[in-house]
């Protein structure tokens, strides 16, 4: 069984409604704001599970995953096969040793848009997102977004906070198909060397994509 990675996972997230929120809604917006303008570094194993549209055999992917803003993340896929979602800031990378093919793409305005960028710092989340409802179940807070343009690749996001942190991401796509990120070991502003968000194609590999010097 392969991975499956989308381009929205590379390795998070407008205006407010204009409808009065509750309590609990302003918490879980507040803790999400709050999140993302503290957070600078950020390191975490992560569980992703990937269920396709009908599909009761869900695909299930563990890892590493880390956090340097603006602009860099890296996702080390290590079960059940290798892979490596690494962003430099300004090209986002795709490697699958398995077969020996890495795929490359430039950071422009439709990635600036997905969750990923949102998370790293590149995206904001009044400009690229509609908060379009929040809940707290057993002391989590969970504040469901939507994209405020027509994406192709999702069409809402729900991130996970508990005491201040975030413990999940659970995506919703275009044909149906549900991805759930649960983090866990989180670090939050440890100290990251530039080095590890930078990507060099091993010798030998096909590079596919635009961006590469």
């Amino acid at each position: 069984m392969r991975v499956t990675i989308t381009w929205l996972l590379l390795p998070f997230l407008a205006a407010l409604s204009a409808v009065a929120q509750s309590d609990a809604e302003d918490d879980g917006v507040s803790s999400l704001r709050a999140f993302l303008a503290t957070t600078t570094t950020l390191e975490a194993r992560f569980v992703q599970t990937l269920a396709p549209n009908g599909d009761f055999d869900p695909q299930v992917s563990t890892g590493r995953f880390y956090l340097k803003r603006p602009g860099r993340f890296r996702w080390d896929y290590e079960e059940p096969a290798e892979q490596q979602v690494i962003s430099d800031g300004e090209r986002i990378w795709m490697y699958d040793s398995d077969l020996e093919q890495v795929t490359v793409r430039p950071i422009d305005e439709s990635l600036r848009g997905t969750p990923a960028m949102l998370l790293s710092g590149e995206a904001s989340l009044d400009e690229s997102f509609a908060v379009i409802g929040s809940r707290q179940i057993d002391g989590v807070q969970f504040v469901t977004l939507e994209p405020l343009q027509p994406s192709p690749e999702f069409e809402s996001l729900t991130v996970g906070l508990a005491g201040g942190q975030i413990v999940s991401m659970e995506l919703l796509d275009s044909i149906g198909q549900h991805s759930l990120i649960e983090f866990s070991e989180l670090r939050r502003d440890p100290p990251l060397d530039d080095a590890l968000f930078e990507f060099s194609p091993p010798p030998g590999v096909d590079v596919i994509g635009a961006g590469v010097d």
